[in-house]
C-alpha cells in the first residue's frame, strides 16, 4: 500500500526529524502533516486517552515453561515532585511574560546545574568556529505539537547556538514522535540521533514515560541517558522536565536519575506551575490543550533553556576537570544495547501470506512495517521471527481505534503476552510499544504474533521488534 493512503491514518504521530545547518535552507517534514491533537501518553496509569490499557489486563497468559525474569518493583526513594524548597533563595517578583521568567522562575528550573565539563567543551568548539550538531528527542513537545516547526523550543534553542555562535556550522537534528516514552525512546536513538554524531543531546520524556509502566520506564530512561552519554561523538545530555496542566508529570523519577549522573537537569514544570499557582497567569496563557505547549509556552521554555546556556557559555572557558561518572549504571542498564528490527533488519514469515511487508514510511515516519487490513478473519496468520537473539523482547505496533485486535504473543511456543491494539474513542492511531518477556541471559528465541479473530478486527500493523 502507498504512503499516501496511510498518511491519513497515521497523521496524528509523524515524526518531525530534521537535520540541518544554520547555512542551509531546512529540510520541512511537516509537508507530510503533523498532529495537533494531544498525542502524549497519559500518567495516570492508562496508556491512551479513553484509558483502554494497551495490554490486556484480566487475561495475562501462563508464562508456562518460559524461563522469563520478573520486573522488579519501581524505585521508592524518589524526590517528591512539588518540593520546590530549594528556589526559596531567589527573589519572587510577579511574572509577566512580555517581561521575560523571573529570577525565582530561573531558581526553580534549575533543579540540577550538572556537570558541564562535555557542554563547555562543545560550546568551545562551536566558539572556534568548527562544525556541532544539537539533537533533540522527545515526545510531541519535542516534535512541536501546538507551536509548528519553526516555533517550537527545539527550533528556537538550535537558533540560540547559531546566533552566539556565528563562526560555528550548527547541524539541527529534531527527533520528536508523539505519543512516545523513553521505551521506544531507547530503542530508536541509534537510529535517529546518535547516527548524526551529536555534540549536545537535549532529552524530553517527562510526560510522556507513565506510572503504569514505572519500572519499564525508569530502567528505559537511565539506559536512554547512558545510551547517548556513550555514544562515539560523547555528546552532552541536558535533561528536560514537562508537565500537564494538573501537574502530572515523572520528572521526580527522571530528575532523580540525572543527578545521579549530575547531568543538567532543567525543570519547565516547576518554573511554569509555580507561577500560574500564584496566580501571576493562567494556564492558557501557555497551552491551547492539557499538555502541550503553544507558541509563547514554547518561547517560555527556550528563555529558561537559553538561559542556563547563557551560563554555561560564560563560564566555558573556565570549566575543566572530569566528566559525569556514568561507569556504574544508577538504576539499570537493561536496554543499553536496544534496537529496533524493522524488515529492513530482519525477516518475518507468515506461510498464509496474511501479513504483507512494506518498506515505506507509517507511525511516525519509522520505515517498515508487517501489515493486514482485512474483514472477517485473519485466516489464521501468525508472523514469525526465527533465531532472534534477545535478552529483552518488546514488539511495536499500531494502536487503532476502529479494526483493531488483540495479539498472543508467544516466545518459543509459550503465550507470554496479549496485546491489545484497540484504542475505541480515542485521538487517532499511533505507534505503541509492549515490553513482552526478560530473561536472565541472551540467546536465540522464534518470536510469534498471533493476531486473534475479534468483532470488528481488520487492520494490523507491526511496525518492529524491541530488542536488547
Amino acid at each position: 500500500m502507498k504512503f499516501k493512503k496511510l498518511a491519513a491514518i497515521m497523521l496524528s504521530t509523524a515524526l518531525l526529524l530534521t537535520f540541518t545547518a544554520c547555512s542551509n535552507t531546512e529540510n520541512n517534514p511537516s509537508d507530510t502533516g503533523t498532529p495537533t491533537q494531544g498525542s502524549s501518553a497519559n500518567t495516570d496509569g492508562t496508556a491512551g486517552g479513553d484509558g483502554t490499557p494497551a495490554e490486556t489486563d484480566g487475561n495475562e497468559p501462563s508464562q508456562g515453561s518460559l524461563a522469563t525474569v520478573a520486573e522488579e518493583a519501581p524505585p521508592s526513594n524518589v524526590p517528591d515532585l512539588n518540593d520546590y524548597s530549594y528556589a526559596d533563595g531567589a527573589a519572587d517578583t510577579e511574572y509577566v511574560i512580555d517581561n521575560g521568567i523571573t529570577d525565582r522562575m530561573v531558581a526553580l528550573s534549575e533543579l540540577n546545574l550538572g556537570n558541564t565539563v562535555r557542554l563547555a567543551n562543545a560550546m568551545k568548539k562551536a566558539a572556534a568556529g568548527e562544525e556541532i550538531t544539537v539533537s533533540f528527542i522527545g515526545g510531541s513537545i519535542t516534535q512541536g505539537s501546538s507551536a509548528g516547526d519553526n516555533d517550537c523550543y527545539a527550533k528556537l534553542v538550535y537558533e540560540w547556538f547559531c546566533t552566539t555562535f556565528p563562526s560555528a556550522t550548527v547541524n539541527y537534528n529534531r527527533a520528536g514522535i508523539g505519543a512516545t516514552g523513553s521505551y521506544i525512546g531507547v530503542h530508536r536513538v541509534e537510529r535517529d540521533v546518535l547516527s548524526n554524531n551529536p555534540d549536545v543531546v537535549f532529552v524530553e520524556f517527562s510526560v510522556n514515560d507513565t506510572t503504569e509502566n514505572t519500572r519499564r520506564d525508569v530502567d528505559s530512561y537511565d539506559s536512554l541517558l547512558r545510551k547517548i552519554w556513550g555514544s562515539d561523538s560523547k555528546p552532552a545530555v541536558v535533561c528536560i522536565g514537562m508537565t500537564q496542566e494538573n501537574g502530572t508529570s515523572v520528572q521526580n523519577y527522571h530528575y532523580d536519575i540525572a543527578k545521579s549522573y549530575d547531568l543538567p537537569f532543567i525543570s519547565y514544570r516547576n518554573a511554569i506551575l509555580d507561577v500560574i499557582n500564584k496566580g501571576y497567569i493562567k494556564w492558557t496563557d501557555i497551552s491551547d490543550d492539557n499538555i502541550h505547549p503553544n507558541t509563547v509556552g514554547h518561547k517560555v521554555l527556550t528563555q529558561i533553556i537559553t538561559h542556563y546556556l547563557d551560563k554555561v557559555n560564560s563560564e566555558k572557558d573556565t570549566v575543566d576537570g572530569a566528566e559525569s561518572d556514568f561507569s556504574t549504571a544508577y538504576t539499570s542498564d537493561k536496554y543499553t544495547n536496544a534496537v529496533t528490527l524493522t524488515p529492513n533488519e530482519i525477516t518475518a514469515v507468515d506461510e498464509t501470506g496474511t501479513f504483507k511487508e512494506s518498506k515505506d514510511s507509517v507511525f511516525s515516519n519509522m520505515t517498515g512495517y508487517w501489515m493486514v487490513r482485512k474483514k472477517g478473519g485473519f485466516d489464521g496468520a501468525k508472523l514469525v521471527f526465527n533465531d532472534v537473539e534477545a535478552k529483552n523482547v518488546g514488539i511495536l505496533y499500531g494502536r487503532m481505534t476502529g479494526g483493531g485486535t488483540i495479539l498472543d504473543v508467544y516466545i518459543d511456543g509459550v503465550l507470554a503476552k496479549s496485546v491489545d491494539t484497540r484504542f475505541p474513542g480515542g485521538w487517532g492511531n499511533y505507534a505503541e510499544a509492549a515490553h513482552i518477556a526478560s530473561f536472565e541471559e541472551s540467546a536465540k528465541h522464534t518470536i510469534e504474533i498471533v493476531p486473534r479473530d475479534e468483532e470488528d478486527a481488520s487492520m494490523i500493523y507491526i511496525s518492529g521488534l524491541l530488542i536488547s
